[in-house]
């Protein structure tokens, strides 16, 4: 797809050729395959797969270094406490990071296509190598609430350039698909209001986002952890009729915390829905459910951590929840409410037989009322 050639002379002595391949390798993911960099001294082949030449995330180029200064009985062992070495290799990756912010500036269509190969890879930058952090964050895309499709072409000063006037964050959500995170219910006041949300779906992403907490001044933010603070982009009356409304729903959050016991850590009203009646939202020190689940995937041992509930007073659920006197309704319906946030948010019941039973009981019992 593109390369890059060098010849340094002076203190060192080196050329250098680097190629991004226009497809990426079916090993690309396997991150102890050997790497694609042959080292020759003096015109001398040495050794194939230097993997002191080239980081990991950066192990789809490919090509060559011939130094002039190395010995030419040197092995792997003498690269991995050599000077000379990690003088090449840090100009080495200047080179090629050069080379993909010349290609992302200068030719965008081939940038996109070299993105869709190993985007994935570079995003393992930013928890690498941080000397380059920054100029990695640049290379990246994402997709976004911006445009439809799952297509990765936001970058991270795409999103600045339209951040709204207040807003101090930059705010992302991670999920298990693309679909999972452009139909999550915590994007309702975001869309609302206008506010742009990267859409994060890759299996690196939270590797990417546990790295990279800041970019040019702004704080990478979860809409799915913590508690939701746009007061900056809300108006007074906005601000006084969220303070009522916490108010008149005291004793129901009381309730349903109450009823729920330790399936959750906290319920509270939310500043996020605009359509849904619930969602369950990570703490802010505690891992994100979506990585949960990968982990648990992969065979890892995830330490336990409860949800947090939050109820959208302005849908009918939640209000019918209010006016309901009768203990056991009131808790089939909390229940109900957690149970469909879970699945939401692509989370699976510990007991769905329970679920649909609840359902089914309530649904009878709605029948009947409107029957008579």
């Amino acid at each position: 797809m593109k390369w890059v050639h060098t010849h340094v002379e002076g203190t060192q002595s080196y050329t250098s050729l680097f190629y991004l391949p226009a497809r990426a390798p079916f090993d690309l993911y396997d991150r102890d395959s050997r790497h694609g960099i042959k080292l020759y001294v003096r015109r001398v082949f040495i050794m194939d797969d230097a993997e002191q030449l080239m980081p990991l995330y950066l192990r789809f180029v490919r090509g060559l270094v011939d130094s002039d200064d190395l010995p030419l009985n040197v092995s792997r062992e003498i690269l991995q406490h050599n000077k000379l070495i990690d003088t090449i290799r840090a100009a080495s990756v200047k080179k090629v990071l050069g080379l993909l912010e010349d290609m992302s500036k200068d030719d965008p269509q081939n940038y996109a296509v070299f993105w869709k190969q190993f985007g994935d890879v570079l995003k393992e930058g930013p928890g690498e190598d941080y000397a380059n952090r920054e100029r990695i964050a640049k290379l990246l895309r994402f997709a976004s609430t911006n445009a439809d499709g799952e297509e990765q072409t936001v970058s991270l000063d795409d999103y600045i350039g339209r951040m709204k006037e207040g807003q101090e964050k930059i705010y992302y959500l991670t999920a298990d698909s693309p679909a999972a995170a452009r139909n999550s219910p915590h994007l309702q006041i975001f869309r609302r209001k206008g506010i742009e949300v990267l859409l994060l779906s890759d299996r690196v992403d939270e590797w990417l986002v546990s790295h990279l907490n800041e970019f040019d001044g702004k704080p990478l933010a979860s809409v799915a952890r913590g508690e939701l603070d746009l007061d900056k982009l809300a108006d007074e009356q906005e601000k006084e009729a969220a303070k009522k409304t916490g108010d008149e729903y005291a004793d129901v959050v009381k309730r349903m915390q109450e009823s729920l016991g330790e399936r959750v850590k906290e319920v509270r009203v939310s500043q996020r829905l605009t359509d849904s009646p619930s969602c369950v939202v990570a703490d802010e020190h505690d891992m994100a459910a979506h990585l949960q689940r990968m982990l648990k995937q992969a065979g890892h041992e995830v330490p336990a951590s409860r949800p947090i509930l939050e109820i959208n007073p302005a849908h009918a659920l939640v209000t019918r929840l209010k006016d309901e006197k009768d203990d056991r309704r009131f808790a089939d319906w909390s229940a109900l409410l957690l149970d469909q946030a879970l699945l939401s948010e692509g989370g699976q019941l510990e007991d769905p037989v329970a679920f649909v039973n609840r359902l089914n009981g309530l649904l009878q019992e709605m029948t009947a009322q409107s029957g008579g």
